[in-house]
């Protein structure tokens, strides 16, 4: 696949919403990520190893493409462009499969898990992007483009996006989640056929069609392409929010989104799941949820809302002595995880 005519400056941020104290914050959990985290192979799930593993979910010190993707997109952003050259080669290297990533390995085992999870892979290839576009070079855009394209043979097939591909069994997932639309991502690469713009507002109906009413204005959580019918699941509120922010970088967030979003940061009620009918499923809250709210509000360029949010945020980072000091965890436990991190440490970016 022949990459986009276009450069691709989009995916670079044109407005700055941080403050310094916001830098200051950044850089101590940076310094965390990168002595107590990062490995040559990756980044930890959790600063704490466990024993035994689950096939469900990734622990301890497994390693997610999920968290290569984050942590790329941080070192591209902050022109750290050594690091990033060898941290993407460490990433082929590890969860590289036939052009697609794995989304898990374990190396205890060396186990690398034979599926993909397709939002990982368009935050690896927007990372991609957004290096070239930020050093004004073409180095990756080759790269990014064969990615694009593993994935065009797989799991976005036709145009329709599935959760995962399996390249072993060449089967894909039955239903796709409403927050692997990474649209910024898909646009840049579907809009110079027609074919590809079909494709794309395809897309982009399925996850408009998910929006579960104005009184709780959020999207469902998935969609199965057999049955052409959304999950009546649970919602996790994570997922949820990267369906909102995919939405504000072009422009379709919905007021009502952005309404009860900044509703529940304001009274610090923002949980970590709900029922498609709104009703509270898991009154645990989150720092990534915060860390993704302010993305949002980032993106709409909302910056009281956005200030309000990092508040909460850096309320979740460990500032007393502690191994995890710098972290965004549970000093006592020691219970860090990077998906926590990684979120916070690029919604301070913005």
């Amino acid at each position: 696949m022949t990459p986009p005519k276009a450069t691709p400056t989009g995916f670079v941020r044109k407005t700055t919403l941080h403050t310094v104290a916001d830098q200051k914050r950044q850089q101590q959990l940076a310094s965390f990520i990168t002595q107590k985290m990062q490995t040559k192979q990756g980044i930890y799930t959790n600063y704490v190893d466990t024993k035994t593993r689950q096939s469900g979910a990734a622990t301890g010190h497994e390693l997610l493409s999920e968290s290569a993707g984050m942590w790329l997109q941080y070192l591209a952003e902050h022109h750290q462009y050594q690091a990033f050259r060898q941290f993407y080669q460490a990433t082929v290297k590890t969860f590289g499969d036939t052009g697609q990533f794995s989304y898990r390995y374990d190396p205890r085992s060396k186990k690398r898990f034979a599926v993909n999870a397709t939002l990982d892979d368009l935050r690896i290839i927007r990372a991609l992007n957004l290096y070239d576009a930020q050093t004004k070079t073409n180095r990756y855009r080759q790269a990014a483009a064969s990615h694009f394209a593993a994935l065009k043979a797989g799991a976005l097939k036709d145009g329709k996006l599935y959760d995962y591909y399996d390249p072993q069994t060449k089967q894909t997932a039955k239903t796709t989640s409403l927050a692997y639309f990474d649209f910024k991502t898909l646009h840049y690469y579907e809009n110079e056929t027609k074919a590809g713009r079909k494709a794309y507002d395809e897309q982009l109906k399925v996850v408009q069609g998910g929006y579960l009413g104005n009184v709780f204005p959020l999207y469902a959580a998935s969609f199965s392409w057999g049955t052409l019918t959304y999950s009546p699941k649970n919602l996790n509120t994570s997922e949820a929010l990267e369906v909102l922010l995919h939405l504000a970088e072009i422009g379709q967030l919905k007021a009502t989104s952005r309404t009860w979003l900044a509703q529940q940061v304001k009274v610090k009620k923002l949980y970590n799941g709900y029922s498609t009918a709104g009703s509270v499923t898991n009154s645990g809250q989150s720092t990534a949820n915060y860390a993704l709210a302010a993305m949002i509000f980032a993106t709409a360029n909302d910056q009281a809302n956005y200030r309000m949010a990092m508040r909460l945020v850096w309320a979740g980072q460990v500032t007393q002595p502690s191994v995890i000091q710098g972290g965004i965890g549970d000093a006592k436990t020691h219970q860090s995880y990077s998906y926590s991190n990684l979120t916070a440490l690029n919604a301070a970016s913005y």
